[in-house]
Order: structure tokens, then C-alpha cells, then sequence
């Protein structure tokens, strides 16, 4: 059956706002990602200066906390809201597929520090599980300077390719 110029102007508009509609749900999630971001590092950053304050066990133990959570949240917003979308095929545009592929590699390292970080310390209740932890802080901002970096040519891509498509 042929379809009549309503039913083709109908299933056009349709597409259309399915299109819209995901171009800004993307929007939405890379400005929440680099909203949890800054929050990773703004508190990476706040427990880092306890060492320098010699902070008390309870103290690092609460800015180790607060870094921990914002750290996972961060990381599985971007793994399951962007990273997964690409692994599992899903993204069309060859643009970001290709950069996705170079820099997916490193991003997945760093995901595998974060959650090696997280498990290290999620038990920690005493002096002596903090030893290492800011040797580990470090560790972890080189890491996060590595991902930022790559994310960043991924995201770059995302919004120019959306950039291309709205024109």
C-alpha cells in the first residue's frame, strides 16, 4: 500500500523529533558528565590538601569518601550513558566512531584505575588502610588528566558531528 503525502509528512515529522529528542538527551548527558567531572575533581582536589593539613583519620576518611562516590558516578555516566552506546554498535556517525575506537582504549585504563582505586579503599576503617592513599591520589590524577584529555576529542566529535547534522 502506498502511503499517502500526510502519512509520509507524519512519519518525516516523527523521525524528526526522535532525532531532536536524542540529539538533546546527548546534550544533556555530556553536560551532566562534565558536571560530575568537576565534581571529581574538585574533590580530589579537597583531599589532597589533607595531606598537607594532616588531617585527622576521620577527616580523610570522609574527603576519601565523598572523592570515592563522586568518582564512580562520574565514571559510570560515562561508561553506560556514552561509552556503551559505542561499544554495542549503536552510533552512527563514522566520525565519532573513529575517534571513539582511537581513544576508547585509554578511557577504558582509566576506568579499570578508578574502580581498582575504589575497591582499595572502600573498606578502609583504620589509620593503616590510608598508607598509600595519596601516593594512589596521584596516581589516579594522572589518570584523570589522561581520560579528560581523550574524552574531551570524543565529546569534541560528538557535538561537531551534532553540530553538522543540525545545519
Amino acid at each position: 500500500m502506498n502511503d499517502s503525502p500526510i502519512d509520509i509528512v507524519e512519519q518525516n515529522t516523527k523521525e524528526t523529533k526522535t532525532e531532536m529528542g536524542q540529539r538533546q538527551q546527548q546534550s544533556n548527558t555530556i553536560k551532566a558528565l562534565l558536571t560530575k567531572r568537576q565534581a571529581v575533581l574538585v574533590a580530589m582536589c579537597s583531599l589532597a590538601e589533607l595531606e598537607l593539613e594532616q588531617a585527622s583519620f576521620t577527616t580523610a576518611l570522609e574527603g576519601l569518601k565523598t572523592f570515592s562516590q563522586a568518582l564512580v558516578d562520574y565514571s559510570a555516566l560515562g561508561h553506560f550513558e556514552i561509552y556503551e552506546r559505542i561499544i554495542d554498535g549503536n552510533e552512527r556517525r563514522e566520525k565519532v566512531k573513529k575517534v571513539a575506537t582511537a581513544v576508547y582504549p585509554l578511557i577504558s585504563k582509566t576506568t579499570d584505575n578508578f574502580v581498582a582505586f575504589n575497591d582499595k579503599y572502600d573498606g578502609a576503617d583504620d589509620q593503616d588502610s590510608l598508607t598509600n592513599l595519596f601516593k594512589d591520589l596521584s596516581l589516579i590524577a594522572e589518570s584523570m588528566a589522561d581520560r579528560i584529555e581523550s574524552e574531551d576529542q570524543l565529546l569534541n566529535q560528538m557535538n561537531e558531528s551534532e553540530s553538522l547534522q543540525t545545519q
